[in-house]
């Protein structure tokens, strides 16, 4: 029987990039991940091999240093290390979401600055939407941008920065009225601004503070805080595109490929939780056997492996549809969905088959059931994507009466 979660169609490249991440996740990232996490400790070691790698460049054009990859090659490598620690694939998702919109959506001098410094990891991303007062209504943001010469100044919080500390350049978006009258609809009133700060807490760059990190449940190691810009400055050509009144559709197309990987982040939490499921249920004896001989284990792991396969496959078209140049907001709303759901239900599964020992920080399901309840709000909320999977299916399948 071959691995849970193959993916067909594959090239030389692409199988010799996936068997290397694997290979690095095994040695590298799982040994070492649940004790980094409880002592919720950046993973500088691990982050520094993944720079040797490459893949802070996977999907940027090798013109500017990178490897060109397609997403679903992204995908499967966040799958994999997904699978051995999902705090890091949340530092590399981030830094790749502001990679893909200066790739769409820069300037060619944008491009030009920042982009052969992102594929090397010297230039790390973030990216920034969500304030305090609000979570999935972007629409409803209050920071702003108000232009003041060559430059634009900027007032505001923002909450929920992954990477917020870290990173070296951060996308965020505000409002900026200039140009759009009142009465203009608020998304087409937002702007992009890319800030350059220096990484580190507190004030990293004259009227921008980046507060200490958020103490969270789980996905822990990656640094979450707050932005707050007071009285920011920025030169004008730091405007993402050059153009004010596009930030909105530049954020959610971001979003679009984020969701692929938050999907693949889902699929590779799964695997690992099937993982460690399929393994203990091989060891654990009760009643004269090993639990896996008892029916209703093998229900549990015949029901998990199926949910892992059944979300692999949505996560792999979701990327392959946005490779074709297609529109994939279904396909990746879809999968996101799906994935985040059933990662949570096979990650519980294999903490039922644990028992008591599931509860024990010394096992390493413990901090899988902890980390599963992020992906069910990241990058939209299971709520969020049922409404984008709605709408789009009503825009399909259009009653002609």
């Amino acid at each position: 029987m071959t691995r849970l979660a193959q993916t067909a169609g594959l090239n030389d490249i692409q199988r010799e990039i996936l068997s290397t991440v694997r290979d690095f996740v095994d040695k590298e990232i799982i040994p070492v991940a649940t004790q980094l996490e409880h002592r919720d400790e950046y993973p500088t070691e691990i982050v520094e091999g993944l720079k040797e790698l490459g893949l802070f460049g996977l999907m940027i054009p090798e013109e500017y240093g990178g490897l060109g990859e397609s997403l679903l090659t992204y995908a499967l490598c966040v799958e994999e290390i997904a699978r051995g620690w999902m705090s890091v694939s949340g530092i590399i998702n981030t830094h790749f979401i502001v990679a893909y919109m200066l790739k769409q959506h820069g300037t060619q001098e944008q491009k030009d600055t920042f982009l052969p410094r992102m594929a090397l990891g010297e230039v790390r991303g973030a990216f920034s939407m969500s304030e305090p007062a609000l979570g999935s209504d972007v629409s409803a943001i209050t920071s702003k941008g108000v232009k003041d010469g060559d430059e634009y100044v900027l007032n505001g919080q923002k909450m929920w920065l992954t990477n917020g500390g870290t990173s070296t350049l951060v996308a965020v978006l505000a409002r900026s009225d200039e140009g759009h009258p009142e009465g203009t609809a608020p998304h087409k009133s937002m702007t992009t601004f890319l800030i350059e700060k220096e990484p580190g807490f507190g004030e990293v760059r004259p009227g921008l503070t980046i507060p200490g990190k958020i103490d969270k449940m789980g996905y822990k190691g990656v640094d979450t805080t707050e932005l707050i810009m007071d009285d920011l400055r920025i030169p004008a050509n730091r405007v993402l595109g050059g153009t004010t009144g596009r930030g909105f559709y530049q954020m959610m197309d971001g979003v679009e490929v984020g969701r692929v990987n938050v999907a693949a982040r889902g699929c590779g939490v799964a695997q690992r939780a099937f993982e460690l499921g399929v393994s203990y249920a091989q060891q654990r004896h009760t009643f004269g056997k090993p639990i896996a001989q008892h029916q209703a284990i093998q229900f549990k792991l015949a029901e998990m492996a199926t949910k892992v396969e059944a979300a692999h496959a949505m996560m792999v078209n979701a990327a392959r549809k946005k490779d074709s140049g297609e529109r994939n907001d279904l396909e990746a709303g879809m999968a996101k969905y799906l994935a985040s759901e059933y990662c949570k239900e096979v990650v519980e599964d294999a903490f039922r088959i644990h028992g008591g020992y599931g509860f024990s920080k010394e096992y390493e399901i413990e901090r899988l059931y902890r980390e599963a309840p992020m992906l069910l709000i990241g990058e939209g909320t299971a709520e969020i994507q049922k409404m984008i999977i709605g709408r789009r299916l009503l825009e399909e399948y259009r009653f002609q009466g």
